[in-house]
This record gives structure tokens, C-alpha cells and sequence, in this order.
């Protein structure tokens, strides 16, 4: 019986080649050395400013309440002579938010009443319930809400519908023969929940 010498003999575990000592395992260059210290530090460094933007805007969501509301901008909506005694008016105008890209985004609307010779009442357009444009009813004397019934008063009180506060108003005043509105962002509505 001959056995080939690739082929274990019956009973015994094959052997496995064994690593000489003549091919020692080779070091690492000085060259790949520094690459990877270099996209070592390279990621740490990324991770590091990403974690701190994170940080920084969770930070700044915290603290945003503490802030003052933004002061707003004063809005030239047109000379006193254009405004009629005891009428009130719709005045374009820009919301003090806008941003200069805004375009048509960043025009709201006003309810402007002329109630003497220099004063002047200012309602937003903005109805509290949901934040639809309300109108003037000039013969009622009311201003409506079209899209869920809302209806306010003549001082922009509630008088009847869903909306859960009176008319957010406006600061006026009479500048250089002009009338300006203080305005601010739009208001944020409450919802009818």
C-alpha cells in the first residue's frame, strides 16, 4: 500500500506549513505613519466642529425664549390727508421678519382706522383663531373672519366665533405728515385646539 505524500496518512491531522523566520512581518512606513495620524486628527477634528454646531443649536433653541421680542420696524403706510375721519382702511405693508429675498412672502396687511385728527387705530389682518384674513364690514361695523366665522367688534374684541382673543393691534403714529405703523412679526395663531 503506497501513500502519496500530499495525502495524511489514515488517523494522523494534516499539517499545516509553518511561517519561516527568513520573512519577518514588515513595519509600517514612515510615510503611512503620518497619513494616518493626519486622517486620524483630520476626523476628530471634523467630529469636533460637527458636534459643536450641534451643541451651539441646541444652545440657542434653549435660550431664544429668554429674549426680548424683537422691537419692530416702523412702516410708512401713506399721508394723514389719505385717511377720511371715522373710516377704516386695509394699509399694505412689510412685515418687520421679512427677509430681503422674501418677495411676496414677506408682504402682510393691515386694518387702519383714523379716529381724529392725529389718532389712529391698527389692527392686524391676522384673525387669532387660525390666522385667516379678516375683513371689514363697514355698514355692520364688524370685522369678519370668512373661513370659520369669526367675528369681532369695532375695538377688535371677540364678538362671536372660534377665535380665542381680541385683535392683536398695532402701535401708530404720525411722523413728518405721514402716518407709520409699528410693525411687527406676524402673530403666531393659538389653533383651535
Amino acid at each position: 500500500m503506497s501513500t502519496e505524500p500530499n495525502q495524511p496518512e489514515a488517523g494522523k491531522k494534516p499539517q499545516l506549513p509553518q511561517p519561516s523566520e527568513k520573512t519577518p512581518r514588515s513595519a509600517p512606513d514612515a510615510r503611512m505613519l503620518r497619513r494616518r495620524k493626519f486622517l486620524n486628527g483630520l476626523c476628530i477634528g471634523v467630529g469636533t466642529v460637527s458636534l459643536g454646531s450641534i451643541f451651539w443649536a441646541v444652545i440657542g433653541f434653549m435660550l431664544a425664549p429668554l429674549e426680548d421680542e424683537p422691537a419692530g420696524t416702523w412702516r410708512s403706510v401713506g399721508k394723514v390727508e389719505d385717511f377720511k375721519i371715522g373710516s377704516t382702511s386695509i394699509v399694505k405693508l412689510e412685515d418687520a421678519s421679512s427677509v430681503p429675498w422674501a418677495g411676496y412672502a414677506g408682504k402682510t396687511a393691515a386694518w387702519l382706522r383714523r379716529d381724529g385728527e392725529s389718532e389712529f387705530t391698527c389692527f392686524s389682518v391676522n384673525c387669532t383663531h387660525l390666522g385667516c384674513p379678516v375683513r371689514w364690514i363697514e355698514t355692520a361695523e364688524l370685522f369678519m373672519c370668512p373661513c370659520h366665522g369669526g367675528v369681532y367688534y369695532k375695538d377688535g374684541s371677540v364678538a362671536a366665533g372660534p377665535p380665542p382673543e381680541p385683535l392683536p393691534q398695532y402701535k401708530v403714529r404720525v411722523f413728518n405728515g405721514s402716518v407709520q405703523v409699528l410693525a411687527s412679526p406676524v402673530p403666531i395663531t393659538h389653533g383651535a385646539g
